[in-house]
C-alpha cells in the first residue's frame, strides 16, 4: 500500500527543502581545487615595464632586450614559470636597472622618490639611505623586505658615495642592484600552513596580493593591497572582495587586461613584424605598432568601457584610428596632433570585428603574401583553445608555395592538401575559415581579385556556413568553444599555470556563470579574483628517481 505523508513527516522535511530553495536562489558554488605547486616565475616583459612605470612614472624608460618566454597553455605568463635568465639576459637585466635608477635619482626626479634629505649631498647618510631602501623595496619586493635586503644596498650606497662624493650617486648603486635581486624579478608564491585544516597549505597574504594584482592590473600591488596584506584582510573573503571591488574600478584595470590580450593574442610577435616593402609599401613599423594598439583600445573600449559582450570583439564595427592606419584601411585620418579617433566601419564593410583588423591579417601572414591556414590555425588556437598539431617534417610544401604552378588562387593551391593524408586533418579545420579572410592581403589591406581572379570568402566553421569574412566573425562569436576559451585563459592567466584536468568542473563552473553574466568580462574577472580557486596551494611533491623512471610522491 502506497504511504502518504502526515503534517510531521512535512515538518521533517522542510528544513530540506528551505535549503535546496536557498541554494537555488544563491546558485551553485564553485567546485573545490586542490590548486598547484607553490611556483617561481619570472617577470614578463610586459609586467617589468608596468611595474616601473607604476612606481616611478611613464617618464622612466625602460631599453633593452629580454629573454624570449615559451608559451605554455597558450600564455607567455604561464611560460614564466619554467624560464630561467640567461648570461645575455642578466647583462641586459643590469643596463636597464643602471638606466632606470639613474632616471629615477636624477636632479629633476630625486625629490619625488626620495622621502628625506640628506645631511650632506656630498657624504653618506645611512639613515636617509635606509629609510628609501626601505619604501622602495616593500613595492619592488611585494613584501616588507628583510632586514638583510634594505641593508646591503644600504652598504653599497655608502661605498658609492665614499668613492665619487654624491650622495644620490650611492643611492642610484643601491636601487640598481635591487632592480637585479631575484627578489625583484621573479614571483614567488610563498605557502605557510593553514591553520583552518591541518596539514594543508595557503598562501601567504603578500602573494596573495601580487596574485590579484598582476591578474587584474598587470602590475606590482599598491600600497592599499599590501596595507591589506599586512592587517591580514586577504585571509578573508569579505577582505578579497573589497579589494577586487576596488580594483576592478581602478583605471589600472585598462592596463591588466592590454597586458592580457597582448599575451593571449600573442601579440609580441608584432615588434618583429617585417613586410616585404615592394610588395606592401605602405606598410611600415609604425603601421604595426599602431595596429597592436587599434586592437588593444578596440577590446578594452568594447569590454570595459562599454561592458559589452565579450563575443562582440568578433563581430563589432566600432574602433579607432590613427594616420599610419588610415592609409592602410584607405579612412581618411583628420587629426592635426596624429593622435587616434573613433571610427565605425559602415554596415556592408568587409571589416567587421577582431579577425578583420590589421594586427591579426597582418600578423598571421607571410612577408609577401596573406596565408589561409596560419590565419586559420591562430583563430582555432587562440580564439577558441583548439590545438592544431604542428604539419610533419616530411611535407612537400612546392606545389603550394610555387608562384608559376598553374593554381592562380589561395583556394586552388591550398586544394593540394586535402590529398595529403598527413596534412588533410588539420587543414580542414584551419584552411577553411583562414580563406574567409582572403580578401585581406598579407599587409591588411581590402582586394576583391588575386591574379585577377575573384576571390571566393565562402566556407563553414565547425558546421556553420557564412559568406565572407563579417559572416565568419558572427560564426566565431555563437560558436560556444569561443567564451569558454577566455574563460580558460584568464583562469590560467590569473594562477599563472595550466589547468590540471582536475579543474575541468572549475572551468566548466565559470563557463556558466559567465553566460549567466550576459558574458561580461568585469563579471567573469571578480568571479575568478574572488574564488578560493584563485588561492588555493597544494603541498610540493618531493621527485626522486628510480631506475628507468620518475615517481612523484606528495609530501
Amino acid at each position: 500500500m502506497k504511504r502518504s505523508l502526515r503534517p510531521p513527516d512535512l515538518l521533517a522535511l522542510l528544513p530540506a527543502v528551505v535549503a535546496a530553495m536557498l541554494l537555488a536562489a544563491c546558485g551553485k558554488s564553485a567546485p573545490p581545487v586542490a590548486g598547484g605547486e607553490p611556483a617561481l616565475r619570472l617577470l614578463s616583459e610586459p609586467q617589468y615595464r608596468n611595474v616601473i612605470a607604476d612606481l616611478f612614472g611613464q617618464h622612466v624608460s625602460v631599453g633593452g632586450t629580454f629573454d624570449p618566454l615559451v608559451r605554455t597553455n597558450g600564455l607567455l605568463t604561464v611560460g614564466a614559470a619554467a624560464a630561467h635568465i640567461t648570461p645575455a639576459g642578466i647583462e641586459q637585466y643590469d643596463r636597464m636597472a643602471r638606466s632606470i635608477a639613474a632616471q629615477v635619482l636624477s636632479a629633476d626626479n630625486r625629490d619625488i622618490y626620495v622621502p628625506c634629505q640628506p645631511k650632506s649631498p656630498t657624504a653618506a647618510d645611512a639613515a636617509c639611505a635606509q629609510q628609501f631602501f626601505s619604501a622602495v623595496g616593500r613595492m619592488l619586493y611585494r613584501r616588507k623586505p628583510e632586514a638583510d635586503e634594505v641593508a646591503k644596498p644600504v652598504e653599497l650606497a655608502a661605498a658609492a658615495t665614499s668613492q665619487f662624493g654624491d650622495f644620490y650617486g650611492g643611492l642610484e648603486t643601491g636601487l640598481a642592484a635591487m632592480l637585479v635581486s631575484p627578489s625583484f624579478l621573479f614571483i614567488a608564491d610563498r605557502a605557510e600552513p593553514d591553520p583552518d585544516h591541518k596539514g594543508s597549505l595557503q598562501l601567504d597574504a603578500y602573494s596573495r596580493a601580487a596574485r590579484l594584482s598582476f591578474f587584474l592590473w598587470g602590475s606590482t600591488p599598491d600600497d592599499a593591497l599590501l596595507t591589506a596584506a599586512e592587517r591580514g584582510e586577504l585571509y578573508t573573503s569579505s577582505g578579497i572582495k573589497s579589494q577586487v571591488k576596488r580594483m576592478l574600478g581602478s583605471p589600472k584595470l585598462v592596463a591588466g587586461m592590454r597586458s592580457f590580450f597582448n599575451d593571449m593574442l600573442a601579440f609580441e610577435d608584432i615588434d618583429r613584424l617585417e613586410k616585404d616593402s615592394i610588395i606592401y609599401p605602405v606598410f611600415s613599423t609604425a603601421v604595426a605598432q599602431d595596429a597592436r594598439e587599434q586592437t588593444l583600445r578596440t577590446l578594452t573600449h568594447l569590454l570595459l568601457d562599454e561592458n559589452a559582450d565579450y563575443r562582440d570583439i568578433f563581430t563589432t564595427r566600432k574602433t579607432f584610428m590613427s594616420g599610419p592606419l588610415g592609409r592602410i584601411y584607405r579612412v581618411p585620418v583628420d587629426r592635426p596632433d596624429g593622435g587616434w579617433m573613433p571610427y565605425e566601419f559602415p554596415e556592408g564593410d568587409p571589416r567587421a570585428g577582431l579577425i578583420t583588423q590589421v594586427s591579426f591579417a597582418a600578423l598571421y601572414a607571410h612577408p609577401g603574401r596573406s596565408s589561409p591556414t596560419l590565419r586559420g590555425r591562430a583563430m582555432r588556437e587562440l580564439l577558441l583553445c583548439q590545438k592544431i598539431p604542428d604539419p610533419p617534417g616530411n611535407v612537400d610544401f612546392s606545389l603550394f608555395n610555387d608562384p608559376n604552378a598553374p593554381s592562380r588562387t589561395a583556394r586552388q593551391r591550398l586544394s593540394v592538401h586535402a590529398t595529403e593524408k598527413s596534412c588533410s586533418g588539420c587543414h580542414k579545420l584551419t584552411d577553411p575559415i583562414g580563406l574567409a579572410l582572403e580578401r585581406i592581403d598579407g599587409a591588411g589591406q581590402l582586394r576583391t581579385t588575386e591574379r585577377d581572379v575573384p576571390i571566393d570568402t565562402s566556407g563553414s566553421l565547425d558546421g556553420v556556413k557564412f559568406d565572407d569574412a563579417a559572416g565568419l566573425g558572427r560564426a566565431m562569436r555563437d560558436n560556444p568553444a569561443a567564451p569558454g576559451c577566455v574563460v580558460n585563459r584568464l583562469y590560467s592567466y590569473a594562477v599563472a599555470r595550466t589547468p590540471g584536468r582536475a579543474e575541468k568542473p572549475l572551468l566548466t563552473y565559470f563557463t556558466e556563470q559567465f553566460a549567466d553574466a550576459d558574458y561580461r568580462i568585469p563579471e567573469l574577472l571578480r568571479d575568478i579574483a574572488t574564488s578560493d580557486a584563485m588561492f588555493a596551494v597544494s603541498p610540493p611533491k618531493v621527485r626522486t628517481a628510480a631506475v628507468g623512471a620518475q615517481e612523484e610522491i606528495p609530501r
